[in-house]
């Protein structure tokens, strides 16, 4: 049965102003034209929905029905294209991010919150993992994008700057090194370490730090999560060498922090786009959202700051 909106729109003004008069000139048409669309509609659904003489206009029963569900028509197609108007604006629908830990529990919290109040029909996905599993989200389509460190550029992806972190030693808190304003990445290898697992970015910076000191990196003990680490350095049964961002993560304890080196060591975090896709348009403003944070956000943590802007849009 091919039932148009335009005849739906044009019976339903008619049935409503009870005049084909009336509802040509709400409508802006012609009465004929307006004459044709209602008979084109009767005819299609095989029944009379008006009766009309020269002077009146009266619904049948079937009339008054076909003016109930063409209402109801009519109303979920406007209700439809306006979700769909907030949808192409970014005011609705949902983000998926990819993201290293320490990111999606340090740096992204005040940026969700905001991008929250501005549009609260939007919902945001955090997809939290290591380097490895977040850049595969965002190649397989799982995530609109991500924000990770990136080990090398890979096929598929796009990569704007957007902080960097330095790594610092991780001591405990009476430990010799700890009176010391700065410690060598050679100082710490002659220490008990403590690492990060070895699928872990922060693992294999660490070991290349080592390498360029001259070092071999052979580690005590290792395990999964910064903070278990933390734990263990607080405990006194090592040291270790963090990334700036992830000592919020750290739980609070008989530790310090030292600057790192030779070398000095800062871990950068990139913007990982698609190439072969667009961006939805919340992901876009989220985008958005991210680059005022950056412009006018209060400082960051001790040892992280802003890579310098991309003017491109988004």
């Amino acid at each position: 049965m091919d039932v148009t909106l335009r005849q739906l729109t044009a019976y339903a003004a008619v049935a409503r102003a009870v005049s084909f008069t009336a509802a040509a000139a709400e409508l802006h048409v012609s009465q004929s034209s307006l004459s044709r669309a209602v008979a084109d509609l009767e005819r299609t659904l095989g029944m009379r929905l008006l009766e009309r003489d020269t002077r009146n206009v009266r619904l049948t029963p079937a009339g008054a029905e076909a003016l109930r569900i063409a209402d109801q028509i009519l109303s979920a197609h406007r209700a439809g294209l306006a979700q769909l108007g907030r949808y192409g604006a970014g005011e609705r629908g949902a983000v998926a991010l990819a993201t290293l830990p320490s990111v999606a529990a340090v740096l992204l919290p005040p940026v969700i919150s905001a991008f929250r109040a501005r549009r609260p029909e939007m919902t945001v996905r955090l997809l939290d993992g290591l380097e490895r599993s977040v850049l595969e989200r965002v190649v397989d389509g799982d995530a609109d994008f991500a924000v990770s460190t990136v080990a090398r550029r890979a096929p598929g992806i796009t990569l704007r700057p957007l902080v960097r972190d330095r790594f610092d030693a991780v001591l405990p808190e009476h430990h010799p090194l700890a009176e010391r304003e700065e410690v060598t990445w050679e100082e710490l290898g002659r220490e008990p370490f403590l690492a990060v697992g070895t699928d872990s970015s922060v693992r294999r910076m660490t070991d290349a730090a080592f390498a360029q000191a001259g070092m071999e990196a052979n580690p005590t003990a290792e395990a999964s999560s910064v903070a278990t680490v933390g734990g263990l350095v607080s405990a006194g049964l090592g040291v270790s060498a963090l990334p700036a961002l992830v000592h919020p993560l750290v739980v609070p304890g008989r530790l310090v922090r030292r600057p790192l080196v030779g070398p000095v060591v800062e871990r950068r975090l990139y913007v990982v786009l698609p190439t072969r896709r667009t961006l939805p348009p919340g992901a876009r403003r989220f985008l958005e959202q991210l680059e005022e944070f950056r412009s006018t956000a209060d400082a960051l943590p001790a040892g992280v700051a802003w890579e310098e802007a991309d003017d491109g849009a988004w």
